[in-house]
């Protein structure tokens, strides 16, 4: 049987996508099925520094020709198997995004589950990740213009036949008006990931840091997935079950003394009087 192909896009850079291919990749590979990931990211490529891993061949060459499928697989951090991508501008250059079918057809018939992660836009190079994946998940902070890029993404899913399972909102704190930017999706939101500072910065996070909020944010995120890629289930969105309120007890507590800090000063010019 052949595994299941999910892309993980956004219509702006830096929301966390690349973060969220590892994870859930992670998380994945810990419930006991194999995992790869790919960076088609052919522009901005990162997966292989976020994972600090050096491959012998990159994405970037196989697109270009000059080297095969089973030269770029690298052993990764939480179990994953990755094939990385390059940054310079040459090897951007040369790589075609058409060809990618090809390494996508190759991978689905060695792994359980294969996580494209792409660049930001809507670029050939993105729609190519969008048309080849069994289910897209949309990744956006609560930005504006993140939000709305990123249902630009989804307009230009559908109008490639694409199927969008669902998307999340990452870096959310207590003030996010979660409800208003859900009004704004035609898909189901699948989660929230909650903005946590205090988390290592070495990925994967649900291995690194399993007890921390994201980490657990992402881990309720890979079980909704199991569910959709091998058990038909239909995402939902049900935000009583997607936000914990535990989540942000922290902040909240460090909101509350920053408040009792004013008032025993006087306020914020209470030094100066």
């Amino acid at each position: 049987m052949a595994g299941y192909v999910c892309t993980i896009a956004g219509g702006k850079g830096g929301v966390g996508k690349t973060t969220t291919a590892v994870n859930v990749g992670a998380g994945l590979q810990e419930l006991g099925y194999d995992v790869a990931v790919v960076d088609a990211d052919l522009g901005m490529a990162n997966l292989g520094s976020m994972l600090a891993v050096e491959p012998e061949k990159s994405v970037h060459e196989i697109l270009a020709g000059d080297a095969a499928v089973s030269e770029a697989l690298t052993d990764a951090p939480g179990g994953l198997t990755v094939i990385a991508g390059e940054q310079s501008l040459d090897a951007f250059a040369d790589a075609d995004p058409a060809k990618l079918r090809t390494v996508i057809k190759t991978l689905r018939a060695a792994y359980d589950v294969v996580i494209i992660d792409t660049g930001a836009g809507l670029s050939h190079e993105v729609a190519v990740p969008l048309g080849l994946a069994d289910g897209i998940v949309l990744v956006t902070t609560p930005d504006e213009v993140a939000v709305g890029d990123t249902v630009k993404t989804a307009q230009l899913a559908e109008r490639i036949d694409g199927n969008v399972i669902g998307g999340l909102i990452t870096r959310v704190t207590r003030h996010t008006d979660v409800a208003d930017i859900n009004e704004r999706f035609e898909f189901p939101l699948l989660a929230v990931i909650p903005d946590d500072p205090q988390a290592t910065h070495e990925e994967p996070l649900v291995r690194n840091e399993p007890d921390s909020p994201a980490a657990d944010a992402y881990l309720r995120l890979t079980d909704a997935l199991e569910g959709v890629f091998f058990e038909d289930d239909t995402a939902e969105a049900d935000l009583d079950t997607i936000v914990d309120d535990a989540w942000f007890l922290d902040e909240e507590a460090d909101a509350e003394k920053d408040d009792a800090d004013e008032e025993s000063s006087g306020g914020v010019f209470g030094l100066f009087n």
